[in-house]
């Protein structure tokens, strides 16, 4: 008799993925994770993001008693520009420094999702395209004066004021937003986690 799962351990502290989740229905419960998320030397975005979400999960996973008890969803997301990896800003003045460079230009949104189950991991990356118009100082400026820049990779959050600063996306939305949802969704269901969209599709 196969294993059917009603909650997870979710290993983020990202609001937005816990939106998402909410959103899906999903029952989680959130746990820390206390993995380096340090880039290493000459590391591609992909190698990146991929490795990060993978680190999380297997991070978490050490901090449980029982390991093998609920399902881990961990995830990372990552800006690829010419490709560097942009990442969260220091501070206001770094995110200055973000939006110049993705002003007026393409740039890559990487999001790697991770469930790990009794067994492995399971594993799946998702890249949408997102164009930047071109942005003038006083746009960036006032921007960053909502204090929105912050602990968003690339320094801005697209389901916010962000949003009006993005000319066209091509693929997941939800994905530039933290938690390509259609993804996830395929991994919750193959690890057999019930929730209110399961089975759908």
């Amino acid at each position: 008799m196969s294993t059917h799962y009603s909650k997870i351990y979710l290993a983020s502290g990202s609001p937005r993925r816990k939106e998402l989740l909410t959103q899906l229905g999903v029952d989680y419960i959130q746990i820390a994770n206390d993995f380096d998320e340090t880039r290493l030397l000459d590391e591609s975005p992909l190698d990146y993001v991929e490795r990060v979400a993978l680190g999380k999960a297997q991070s978490a996973l050490k901090s449980l008693d029982n390991p093998n008890q609920l399902p881990i969803l961990s995830a990372d997301t990552t800006v690829a520009h010419q490709g560097e990896p942009l990442g969260k800003p220091n501070d206001l003045e770094h995110a200055a420094e973000l939006l110049l460079r993705l002003s007026g230009d393409r740039h890559t949104v990487m999001s790697s999702v991770v469930l790990a189950v009794s067994g492995g991991f399971l594993q799946k990356t998702v890249k949408t395209d997102v164009v930047f118009a071109a942005l003038k100082q006083k746009t960036i400026e006032a921007y960053c004066q909502t204090q929105e820049p912050l602990g968003k990779a690339g320094g801005y959050a697209i389901q916010g004021i962000g949003g009006s600063l993005i000319e066209t996306i091509s693929g997941s939305y939800t994905n530039v937003v933290g938690l390509p949802v259609y993804e996830t969704r395929q991994l919750l269901e193959q690890a057999k986690v019930q929730f209110a969209l399961s089975g759908l599709g």
